[in-house]
């Protein structure tokens, strides 16, 4: 096996540690690292969106079971989510992949900024509005798929911000989003081809050593510090490529 392989597999491993712990992350971590590692910002985001298959499906499963679902939230976000995500997955394709990167970064450092203002001041609840839940969704979706990462930073923060249950919307989108990354996998699938995602099994591979570990994570690191960290990761790597 290739170094590259093994580098995969720890880019996979450091980022399922972060995304035990927070809840969200695994896709913007992993895909901060590969595009630092010089991968396109297509093939980053379709190798990310294909190691988190697995790990969106054990989610949302898990969610089924324990009852923390709100099947309407479900059903009113997942068609606009995995419209939003086939249509940025087909963008980003077809687009240069060198012309990409910049915007990729710049929206990977501001998806930074979002996760830092989290850590140091919690979103308000307020009054619910469901007709907002589609255009999330649907944003949320195209935005994940152009930039390889921001589902659940995006999605849960935005509705849990417009008054929706904590516990029901956490569950909500993470069962939603195995289907809307299911959709972006086949989506760049089909457009760039399946022999240059063969390094996606690394970054699974990774993910499900990590998966155990991800308990111990959160119990003994206090989450705060850990967002910061997080951020401040994605922010400055992304500010490298920008600048």
């Amino acid at each position: 096996m290739s170094a590259d392989f093994w580098v995969f597999v720890l880019i996979g491993f450091l980022a399922q540690l972060v995304d035990g712990a927070l809840g969200m992350a695994f896709g913007l971590l992993s895909t901060t690292s590969l595009l630092a590692f010089g991968v396109l910002p297509a093939t980053a985001s379709a190798m990310t969106h294909i190691a988190e298959i697995a790990t969106t499906a054990a989610s949302g499963t898990s969610h089924i079971y324990h009852r923390n679902i709100n099947w309407r939230l479900v059903l009113r976000l997942a068609p606009a989510g995995m419209i939003g995500g086939a249509l940025g997955a087909y963008g980003a394709s077809r687009i240069e992949g060198k012309m990409l990167e910049p915007y990729v970064s710049a929206y990977l450092a501001l998806v930074g900024f979002y996760i830092l203002f989290k850590a140091f001041r919690p979103l308000w609840l307020r009054e619910v509005k469901d007709w907002v839940v589609p255009f999330v969704g649907f944003g949320g979706g195209a935005l994940d798929a152009a930039g390889g990462g921001g589902w659940g930073p995006i999605v849960t923060t935005s509705l849990i911000g417009r008054g929706h249950e904590p516990k029901r919307v956490i569950g909500s989108t993470c069962l939603t989003e195995f289907v809307v990354t299911l959709t972006i996998s086949v989506t760049f699938i089909l457009t760039l081809g399946w022999s240059e995602l063969g390094s996606a099994i690394g970054l699974i591979l990774g993910g499900i050593l990590a998966a155990p570990a991800g308990a111990l994570v959160v119990k003994h690191l206090p989450v705060r510090p850990l967002m910061i960290a997080v951020a401040l990761v994605i922010i400055v790597t992304s500010a490298i490529r920008i600048f």
